[in-house]
């Protein structure tokens, strides 16, 4: 079985994604309710795959 390639993604994308403002996405990852961004540079990026598992878990949450 093939394992599903990761990517890394810009904020925008998880934004729009996520369907949260900035400034909430930023305070979920300051009290861990999301997962962390990737630092290269001064870029910031996130794992598409870490962003997908994270929306699964909130839809898994809402059918519990």
């Amino acid at each position: 079985m093939n394992k599903p390639m990761d990517r890394l993604i810009k904020i925008e994308d998880v934004l729009d994604q996520v369907g949260c403002s900035r400034s909430k996405l930023y305070l979920m990852i300051q009290f861990e309710e999301f997962p962390a961004q990737v630092k290269l540079g001064r870029y910031s990026r996130w794992s598409q795959l870490e962003v997908q598992s994270w929306i699964e878990s909130m839809k898994q949450k809402r059918a519990a």
